[in-house]
Order: structure tokens, then C-alpha cells, then sequence
């Protein structure tokens, strides 16, 4: 009789085992549910950004001086070449008309004779004065000598004035500079031979502007005051800030576009003629901004975390452009406004 009770005792035992064990185990439902949604979340909310276009931009100054010839001749020298900086005011060359120098020695030759012709009415002057005061001479000889004096003295000053207008002339000689700049064109070598008005040396003249090429289209988008952003012109020698806005609008339009200036402090000189890429503010549209973090990056695809439900979340596909801010991205589709965003986990970020 004590080898069944034991038996009976063994099958109580395992029984209550098996009962403790079971009682483990979840009435229903996934783990990952009860444990919630953990991690950073964004409600999305579209946002006013400011709509951007690419557009090319000429580095160049105010205005372009022309350093010309005022008289003809042969260029006799050149001073100065491309890239030097030269003062308002300054001679970069000279022009020589060796024509000017026969004329001047011919007015100065009649200079001379008239002054001769001057020096004799002035004794025969004195001498009818003097035979005039001891009642020899009447006083309409006296008017006569006292007008031939003064015809021979304006004689002297006619030759004197032609002599010193040839002397002007040939100052005109000098080419100068019309404004302070830096030199970009001086292709006319010295001894050629110019004429009136042609232009010995081009230079900048005012101060160094960004000027933008933009298509007629964006005439009613553009203004003063709208924002540029240019990249790419500083180094380490000269700093430039990025962010400026435009200060000057062109009406005119050639070729289907118009200009724009955009004052830039800092920009060199030594960049006049650079092409860059700049990017003008032409209005504001609504968008979908969010941090860069919220996006995950897998095999070239982007990913966001949405969630669907109290515990539940979904992981699609979007296409994402780069905002003003690069730490933020936008998102063009795969998401919509009110969907709440749930931060991957740092590791899975790229």
C-alpha cells in the first residue's frame, strides 16, 4: 500500500509544476506593444520657407572707366599693365604729336618778332611824347603813336596766347586715369598710332558689386531687398559673408534677361570677371521642415518612422531636399501634415 501513494504523490507534484510554470506566459498579445513606443517624436506641421533659385552671377565693379586719347599721335609710352591698381588722377602714358611741336616753335617765333615790333612802338612813343610836351608834335601824332604802341603789345599777347594754346594741346598728351580701380584691359602697345577717343586702359571704377543674370521671368520676384546667397568667394585672406540681399535692380531686359546688384563688403578686386553660382530668394511657399535626425538613410533610400497607432509604428519610404538649415531636410513625399515622426535610433542614422 505505500508504493501507490508515493506514485500518486509524484503525479501531484509534477502536476503542480506544470501549473507554475504556465502561469509565465502573457494572457494576449505581442511583447513589443505592452513595452510602448520609446524614442524622440514630431508632429508634422508644415512651415513658411523661403523659395530659392539658382542663378549665374558676374564678380565686376559699379562701373567700368575708359582711360582714352584726347589727341591724336603716337603713343610714346604705357605704364601701366593688366591687374595693376592705379589712382584717380594718375598718368599711365603718354601720347606724342610731333606736329604740336613745329606749331609751338612758330607761335613762339611770332611772339618774339611781335614783341620786337612792341619794344620799337614803345621808344617812338616815348620819343613823340617828348616832342609833343616841347610843342613839336601835335596831339593827333600823339594818338597815333599811342595806338600803334598798344596794336604791337596786343600783337605780343595774341602770339604768347596761340603759343600757350598749342602748349595745352599737347598736354593733352598725358592719358590719365578717370578713377581709382584696378587695370583689366591695356592691349594698345606703345608706338602705335591713336586718334581721339580711343581707349588706351580699361578699369573698375566704384566699388566691387555681385551682379546677377537673371531670366525676364523672375522680374516681378526679385527686387531690392530680396535675399542672396552666395557661396564660394571667400578664403582665408578675405572673408565674406554669404548672406546679402540685392541693392540694385536693372529695368532694362537684353537677350530675355535683366540684371541685379548685390553689394557684397570685403569682395577683391583681383576676382573681376569670376562667374559664380549664387542663389536669390524669389518668394515663400509652405513645406513640411523636419531635423535631419528623423530621417534614417538605408542603401540609398530614405526612410522616416511614422507612428499608426497607440503602440504601433510603420517605417516608409520619402523623399527628402535640403533646406536653408543643413541640420533640417524637407520632405517632399512619403509623409503628410499631422503624421507623427519617431526618431531612429542613433545607430541607424547615416
Amino acid at each position: 500500500m505505500a508504493r501507490p501513494s508515493f506514485v500518486a504523490v509524484s503525479f501531484f507534484v509534477m502536476a503542480l509544476s506544470l501549473s507554475a510554470c504556465g502561469g509565465d506566459r502573457p494572457a494576449s498579445g505581442p511583447a513589443e506593444k505592452s513595452a510602448g513606443i520609446a524614442g524622440e517624436q514630431l508632429r508634422l506641421a508644415p512651415s513658411t520657407v523661403t523659395d530659392w533659385k539658382d542663378v549665374g552671377a558676374l564678380v565686376t565693379s559699379v562701373d567700368m572707366a575708359d582711360a582714352r586719347a584726347r589727341i591724336p599721335g603716337i603713343l610714346d609710352s604705357l605704364n601701366v599693365r593688366e591687374g595693376d591698381v592705379v589712382r584717380k588722377g594718375q598718368v599711365i602714358g603718354r601720347i606724342v604729336d610731333s606736329r604740336l611741336g613745329y606749331e609751338g616753335a612758330a607761335f613762339g617765333a611770332q611772339a618774339a618778332a611781335a614783341q620786337a615790333q612792341a619794344a620799337q612802338a614803345d621808344a617812338e612813343l616815348a620819343r613823340v611824347k617828348y616832342l609833343h610836351a616841347n610843342g613839336v608834335y601835335a596831339q593827333a601824332r600823339l594818338d597815333q603813336a599811342e595806338a600803334a604802341a598798344g596794336a604791337a603789345r596786343a600783337q605780343v599777347n595774341a602770339a604768347r596766347a596761340q603759343q600757350s594754346a598749342v602748349g595745352a594741346v599737347a598736354g593733352q598728351g598725358a592719358v590719365v586715369a578717370p578713377s581709382a580701380g584696378r587695370v583689366l584691359v591695356a592691349q594698345v602697345p606703345a608706338g602705335s598710332a591713336v586718334v581721339p577717343g580711343t581707349s588706351i586702359a580699361t578699369m573698375t571704377s566704384g566699388p566691387m558689386v555681385l551682379r546677377l543674370e537673371l531670366p525676364e521671368t523672375l522680374g516681378d520676384k526679385v527686387r531690392v531687398g530680396s535675399a542672396v546667397i552666395a557661396t564660394g568667394l571667400a578664403d582665408k585672406a578675405t572673408p565674406i559673408a554669404p548672406h546679402t540681399t540685392v541693392s540694385r535692380v536693372f529695368p532694362s531686359v537684353t537677350g530675355g534677361q535683366f540684371s541685379a546688384d548685390v553689394q557684397m563688403p570685403g569682395l577683391p578686386s583681383q576676382m573681376v570677371g569670376r562667374r559664380v553660382t549664387a542663389r536669390v530668394a524669389v518668394g515663400e511657399r509652405q513645406a513640411l521642415i523636419v531635423p535631419r535626425r528623423f530621417v534614417e538613410t538605408s542603401y540609398g533610400t530614405d526612410y522616416v518612422t511614422i507612428r499608426v497607432g497607440k503602440d504601433a509604428t510603420s517605417r516608409v519610404p520619402v523623399q527628402i531636399a535640403p533646406s536653408d538649415d543643413p541640420t533640417r531636410v524637407e520632405i517632399l513625399s512619403g509623409a503628410a501634415t499631422g503624421d507623427t515622426l519617431i526618431a531612429p535610433p542613433a545607430g541607424a542614422r547615416r
